[in-house]
């Protein structure tokens, strides 16, 4: 019988970006996923030889992955995949967490640091499809506000994404000085990372 979230051992792992040194780990983790899970994660059957040619794929073709990861193990993963076909800036997205570990917030969080890669690297629009029976997908797509549509026997959701904020954005100088000149309030982004300039370079 499954462990309830409420339960279940605490999370001890990290969120982050996949190396190019972690394929084997992403692979191993799509290789992991039980009958059900990689059936939502490929809308359709897969396997093993599929799922490891399409590891091999990802990373060679530069897809970002964000993985959920103990240890030495990728037990969670979100892709984001460019569209360069598609005229505006697109990117398709998808998602799978290892059945022990379902429903305990790591899709979404896997999904909100990918939405926030996305963002920086210039996307307007993700897309992201799966099957009509995907509950748990749907459910999360509609969290971060996609619009749902069905279309040839798959449900297709559109994400819209606000352009990241301007880095130096055009404030009034309180000062009146001109431009390049001396006066103002020096922005908080330098005053940072002067602050916490080490005494002496690592590098």
């Amino acid at each position: 019988m499954q462990k309830s979230a409420s339960n279940a051992a605490p999370l001890t792992g990290i969120i982050r970006q996949l190396r190019p040194s972690d394929l084997r780990r992403f692979r191993d983790h799509l290789l992991r996923l039980d009958a059900e899970s990689r059936r939502d994660r490929f809308n359709g059957f897969a396997d093993d030889n599929f799922v490891r040619a399409y590891a091999d794929r990802c990373f060679a073709k530069g897809t970002t992955v964000i993985g959920y990861v103990e240890g030495d193990r990728v037990l969670g993963a979100a892709e984001l995949h460019e569209r360069p076909e598609i005229a505006e800036p697109t990117g398709e997205i998808a998602f799978s967490v290892e059945q022990q570990l379902q429903h305990r917030g790591i899709g979404g969080s896997l999904f909100e640091r990918l939405i926030a890669n996305a963002r920086w690297l210039g996307y307007t629009r993700l897309l992201v499809t799966t099957h009509p029976q995907n509950e748990a997908m749907k459910a999360l797509a509609r969290k971060f506000n996609a619009s749902l549509s069905f279309d040839a026997g798959e449900t297709v959701g559109v994400i819209e994404l606000d352009p990241p904020a301007p880095v130096f954005p055009e404030t009034p100088d309180p000062f009146g000085k001109a431009k390049g000149g001396r006066g103002g309030a020096m922005p908080p982004a330098v005053v940072s990372m002067r602050a916490a300039q080490p005494a002496q370079a690592r590098r």
